[in-house]
Order: structure tokens, then C-alpha cells, then sequence
């Protein structure tokens, strides 16, 4: 059952996709499209998933669910890493490869592979305070805290010295 974003509560589980480059705007109507159809259908066992979503900087899925409502299982996660791989293929983006990082340099983002993100980090083009997107917050609440933040108050943090 898709709900607003919004609506989970902060438990809800989440998961974040990255895209290695910015969503054109009529990807995003796409994108929105398939995933209103994808998680109005998602079921676990049979039960219905209260999930919803949303594309933070026309550049990221966040897919949260509600586990006090239904508990995502083994074939229900599956069935949304199978959704994903085939965004990136119709899309033609990057969304689950874990080695990239995204941060901000200045008004743009980045999306560097992370043996990148040490080299820049050593030569100082990346400083604690460079602005990273910790993609390993798993619930709502975390992710509006600790989502986007300052390198240092991240595990990026080990790459600065």
C-alpha cells in the first residue's frame, strides 16, 4: 500500500539508492511512476507493504516501509532489489554499486567511486567539512538526522586526516 513518505513514522525501514547522476525531469515522472506501481503492490507473505518513497535532490530513491504495519521479508526485499536493477537498466544509471559516495562540492554533487573519495580526501579536496550523504542510515528518523551532513559527523570521517 504506497503512503506519503511523510506518513512513516521514523522507525520505518529505509533504503537509499544513489544514482550516479542527476535524474532528467522527465526520468523523475518515470521513475515516480514505476515506483507508485512497484510499491502499491509490494507485498510480504501475501500482507500488503505500507511503503513509500521519495527522490531527494532529483538524484537519490529513499524507500521507506512502515514494520509496525508488515515486516519487509527475504523474497519482499528481493523483489525490490529486482525493481531497482531494472531502473538502472532502463535508465541507464548506477544505483546499487555500495563502493561510490555522493557529496556536495560547493552548489554541485558528485558521485565518486570511494578509492576516489580517499585520494581526494588526502589531498585535502575534501575537507571534514565537505557535505557527504551517509546512504547506511536504515529508518526514517536517522535519515532526516543523519543523512546529509558534515563529513566529519560521518563514517567518511575515517578518510580525513
Amino acid at each position: 500500500m504506497l503512503v506519503s513518505f511523510d506518513e512513516l513514522p521514523d522507525e520505518a525501514r529505509i533504503w537509499i539508492y544513489p544514482s550516479d547522476r542527476s535524474f532528467k525531469k522527465e526520468e523523475i515522472i518515470e521513475i515516480q511512476k514505476e515506483l507508485t506501481i512497484f510499491l502499491g503492490n509490494w507485498t510480504a507473505h501475501s500482507q500488503s507493504l505500507e511503503a513509500g518513497f521519495i527522490l531527494p535532490h532529483d538524484r537519490f530513491i529513499v524507500i521507506g516501509i512502515n514494520q509496525e504495519s508488515a515486516q519487509a521479508s527475504g523474497c519482499s526485499i528481493d523483489s525490490s532489489v529486482r525493481f531497482i536493477q531494472d531502473l538502472e537498466r532502463k535508465f541507464e544509471i548506477i544505483l546499487l554499486d555500495k563502493m561510490n559516495v555522493t557529496f556536495k562540492q560547493g552548489d554541485y554533487f558528485v558521485h565518486k567511486q570511494l578509492k576516489d573519495f580517499r585520494k581526494m580526501a588526502k589531498s585535502k579536496s575534501i575537507t571534514k567539512e565537505t557535505i557527504v550523504y551517509n546512504n547506511l542510515v536504515d529508518n526514517k528518523g536517522d535519515f532526516l538526522k543523519y543523512w546529509e551532513i558534515p563529513a566529519s559527523q560521518s563514517w567518511h570521517s575515517r578518510f580525513m586526516s
